[in-house]
C-alpha cells in the first residue's frame, strides 16, 4: 500500500449515468446496483480524466492509502473484461455491422462495419478493434467530405471526436490503450483543414506508438486537399 492520488466517488451524488465507465481507459470503473464503483484501486491511475464527463460532479481525487497503480494488471484487465453494458443506453453495446450484398442504403452505399463510433464510447477491448485497420476522424470530416464512406471508411475502424470541444488529454490516453491492447499497426487519421483540427493529428500520432500512422485533410467545401 503506497500513499497516493485515487478516485473517490460521493454515492450520494451519483445518478448511475455511466459516463465515467467509458471515459476511463484502464476499465477501472463499473456501475454496481446503480452506482459508479472502483472495482480496484490499482486500475486507477488517479489521473482523474473521468471528472470531467461526470454531470453530478460525484467524482473528485482523494489522497489516501491504496494499492499503487499497475499498468501490466489493467492491461491483462482489459484483454479479458466483460464489456460494460450501460444502464442508460444499451443502444452503446459494441457490435460489428453486417451489410447486405452491396450494402446499399438508399442511393448511397454504407462502409461502417462497427458501433459505437465515438471515442469516449467505445470500450478498449471491443471484439472488432482486434488487429483493425484504424479511421480516427474528426466529427465534421464526414459531413463534409461526400466520398467519406468509399474513400475512408472502407476497410477500416471508425473512431470519432473533436479536439477543440472535447477532451484531448483523455483522447490520447484512451487511443494509447486501445492501440497497444489490440496490435494495431494501421492507423489512418482524417481532419478538417481548420487550425483547430490539427491537434487531432497530434494527439493520434502520440498515441500511436510504433503504429504507423498517415493524415488526411479535408477542405471546409469536401475536397481531400492533402490524401494520404
Amino acid at each position: 500500500m503506497v500513499k497516493r492520488k485515487i478516485i473517490r466517488i460521493d454515492e450520494s451524488l451519483c445518478n448511475g449515468c455511466g459516463h465515467c465507465v467509458t471515459s476511463c481507459a484502464e476499465g477501472a470503473m463499473q456501475i454496481v446496483n446503480g452506482k459508479a464503483k472502483v472495482i480496484k484501486d490499482s486500475f486507477c491511475d488517479g489521473l482523474g480524466a473521468c471528472i470531467g464527463h461526470c454531470p453530478t460532479g460525484a467524482l473528485t481525487i482523494v489522497e489516501r492509502e491504496a494499492e499503487a497503480f499497475d499498468e501490466e494488471e489493467v492491461k491483462r484487465h482489459l484483454g479479458h473484461q466483460e464489456i460494460p453494458q450501460l444502464q442508460t443506453c444499451p443502444g452503446t453495446g459494441p457490435r460489428r455491422i453486417a451489410h447486405a450484398e452491396g450494402g446499399k442504403q438508399g442511393p448511397l452505399t454504407s462502409e461502417l462495419c462497427n458501433w459505437p463510433i465515438q471515442i469516449r464510447l467505445v470500450p478498449p477491448n471491443a471484439p472488432y478493434l482486434k488487429g483493425a485497420r484504424l479511421l480516427i476522424a474528426a466529427d465534421c470530416s464526414a459531413f463534409a467530405c461526400g466520398s467519406m464512406h468509399q474513400d475512408l471508411i472502407k476497410g477500416r475502424v471508425l473512431l470519432i471526436g473533436c479536439p477543440k470541444l472535447d477532451d484531448t488529454d483523455a483522447y490520447e490516453k484512451k487511443l494509447k490503450t486501445i492501440i497497444e491492447a489490440n496490435g494495431i499497426n494501421d492507423v489512418l487519421v482524417a481532419r478538417m483543414e481548420v487550425p483547430c483540427c490539427s491537434a487531432l493529428a497530434s494527439l493520434v500520432r502520440k498515441a500511436a506508438g510504433k503504429a504507423a500512422v498517415k493524415e488526411v485533410i479535408i477542405g471546409t467545401d469536401g475536397r481531400i486537399v492533402t490524401p494520404a
